[in-house]
């Protein structure tokens, strides 16, 4: 096997343990889960941790190199017209080949699934356009997002209450698998051709503009359409009885995910080779490299998305409605956070995040260190989404006061944590969150005979919002530490120039 390859499922294969374990704990203490579902269960984790090995693999040789490519002809580019146009479609042709996006579209059948999705990615390619000129022209990332954040909260109040809650998922789920490796290396490749100080820190941020897009495109949407009702396809348990059935259902469903991963993949493909053509980047042996890459993320995706809606949706799902139609109904948010804490370490995505924020920094924040701010963050969130389940809580009492905090933070903290805080946030809210975390909220929610529209829904936009704050609190602590490390600095500078005055004056002393 290939060394690096074993290295990435290892790392898969510790990040999802604890959430099996989880699971097998609930199975035995709280809700008994048939046989058939746990074995179902079991083998969708070991089709995610396979997935999610070859997935880290591909996105490494193909899609970083692709993405910092192409941001470093663009920085070339003369003419702010073919910048502009350039982001606009890399930004729509990356977002049409998400597979979350096709997931969410048919989520809301009163809008057509071809409109729904053109909105998304054509609100993704502006907003990437505006984040590539905001790296070109060093503007500050800040301001940008006080403007777009506050349009977003004036928008929303006239967008029907039923639409709003997919709208602010919307831009959670458009920041997955497939656009967060090339976007954030697109970015780094932008910056690179700077090489002023701020470079480093304005690589960050194109994932956090990009996400703002979709939710504005999608209420502006609902606008025009009002629709009336939107209804969420559940996750159906399978009934498997022998070995040869659950076999089965994952063989019925792997045709299902070649062909949508594969129509996913083809534009990227398209970009790749179009762009070699024009600018003859990459040699022989480069152009090997990414193409296997692209072989890697595509295996690794089919797998990833199979293992996770086969195995892990039906029992997310089943779990939210076991735990509220019990007495353990309460116990669902500590549960429900638990979950959230480990749940984010399985997100392909945040790993190829934590590693370029690890480069960027030189090591001053670490993967480990961002892996951990990320999951206290997510498992806040699932709480907070959980309470709104159990109780109806407004998505808006959250909402407003959650981007208020992040957006007031955003002006104290260091600029380079500003771009990761809010980058992070759509990082997090990856296809775990939209096919585990979100049936279990829509099981419960629909045990509680509540409206899953207005409460169930929302639990990736929360899973997007808290970790602005987390991750902007731990910039708070990374700029005190270097205040003091610089005050240590000094006095060490200052006392070396002392004892150099004393010998100097103790060697006059002598020659007098």
């Amino acid at each position: 096997m290939n060394p690096k390859l074993k290295e990435k499922i290892l790392e898969s294969l510790s990040a999802v343990l604890p959430i099996t374990g989880i699971v097998l704990g609930i199975s035995i203490l709280f809700i008994p889960i048939d046989l058939g579902t746990i074995v179902m269960f079991f083998c969708g984790a070991v089709m995610l941790v396979i997935g999610m090995g070859f997935f880290q693999l591909g996105a490494e040789m193909a899609m970083t190199p692709l993405g910092e490519g192409i941001g470093v002809q663009i920085s070339k580019k003369r003419r702010i017209f073919r910048v502009v146009l350039i982001g606009f479609l890399m930004g729509a042709i990356i977002t049409i080949s998400e597979p979350d996006l096709q997931v969410l579209a048919r989520q809301v059948p009163a809008i057509p699934n071809i409109v729904l999705i053109l909105t998304i990615a054509v609100g993704v390619g502006i907003f990437l356009a505006l984040a590539i000129l905001r790296i070109l022209f060093q503007i500050n990332l800040s301001g940008i997002l006080l403007a777009l954040y506050a349009a977003v909260i004036i928008v929303s109040f006239v967008v029907p209450k039923d639409f709003l809650a997919v709208a602010f998922d919307s831009g959670g789920v458009t920041t997955g698998p497939m656009t967060v490796p090339f976007i954030m290396a697109l970015g780094v490749g932008l910056a690179s051709v700077r090489g002023d100080k701020n470079a480093a820190s304005d690589s960050f941020g194109l994932v956090a503009l990009s996400s703002v897009g979709p939710i504005l495109a999608v209420l502006v949407l609902g606008c025009f359409f009002n629709p009336s009702e939107t209804a969420y396809t559940a996750a159906v348990i399978a009934d498997v009885v022998t070995t040869r059935d659950v076999v089965r259902e994952f063989l019925f469903e792997i045709p299902l995910y070649l062909k949508e991963v594969m129509v996913s993949l083809i534009p990227v493909a398209a970009v790749f080779v179009i762009f070699q053509f024009v600018s003859r980047r990459y040699k022989r042996h480069q152009i090997k490299r990414i193409a296997i890459g692209l072989i890697y993320t595509y295996a690794g995706l089919v797998l990833f998305l199979c293992g996770v809606n086969v195995g892990f949706a039906p029992v997310g799902l089943l779990i939210g409605k076991q735990m509220v139609s019990d007495s353990f109904r309460w116990l669902l948010i500590p549960i429900g956070m638990l979950i959230g804490y480990y749940i984010v370490k399985a997100e392909p995505a945040i790993q190829v995040l934590n590693r370029q924020v690890e480069g960027v920094t030189n090591g001053a924040v670490s993967a480990k260190t961002m892996n951990r701010c990320l999951s206290l963050g997510v498992a806040v969130s699932v709480g907070l989404a959980l309470l709104r389940v159990l109780t109806g809580l407004p998505i808006y009492w959250i909402m407003i006061p959650g981007y208020a905090i992040a957006l007031v933070l955003s002006g104290i903290v260091p600029k380079m944590f500003v771009g990761i805080a809010f980058d992070s946030g759509g990082v997090a809210s990856g296809p775990m969150t939209t096919t585990f975390l979100l049936p279990l909220s829509l099981g419960a929610c629909e045990a509680l005979d509540g409206n899953v529209m207005t409460d169930a829904f929302g639990v990736v936009a929360l899973v997007a919002l808290v970790p602005l704050i987390a991750v902007q609190v731990m910039g708070i602590q990374y700029k005190r530490r270097m205040t003091a490390a610089e005050g240590i600095a000094e006095q060490v500078v200052i006392v070396d120039e002392s004892d150099e005055i004393l010998e100097f004056e103790e060697e006059d002393a002598d020659e007098s």
